[in-house]
């Protein structure tokens, strides 16, 4: 009995005082899905790409902003899958290095437009691509 209420005296001022993990990410979905061409190795021949693209926020406070620059999120984001070669947009290697590109270009815009990077991941759903 005297080793349980000494465990609890320790554990539970430990446990008042542990910082927080508690995270309030909320999902920003850029709809309707981005469908866009990509670069084709002939020149013949355009691929197109669509994906599905779901924005992890680092709170939902963050929510009304990103709605606020959607279209520029979704614009900057066709932009993206626009330049890229097709080896890249079929490749899944080549899928991650889209998705850390997109990732690092849209918190830097949202640092200029808002003061916070505000998106901790970018997430791709569903993706489709024909070429």
């Amino acid at each position: 009995m005297f080793k349980r209420c000494y465990a609890l005296l320790i554990i539970v001022p430990l446990l008042i005082m542990a910082p927080k993990s508690h995270a309030a990410y909320a999902y920003f979905g850029l709809e309707p899905d981005i469908v866009t061409n990509y670069v084709s190795n002939s020149s013949r021949n355009l691929g197109y790409v669509r994906v599905t693209v779901e924005l992890m926020l680092e709170d939902a406070s963050f929510l009304e902003a990103a709605e606020h620059h959607a279209p520029l999120l979704r614009a900057t984001t066709i932009d993206i899958f626009g330049r890229q070669p097709e080896e890249k947009v079929k490749s899944l290697t080549g899928r991650e290095e889209i998705r850390r590109d997109c990732l690092q270009k849209l918190r830097q815009l949202m640092k200029q437009e808002t003061g916070s990077e505000m998106i901790k991941d970018v997430i791709f759903t569903k993706y489709l691509y024909q070429g």
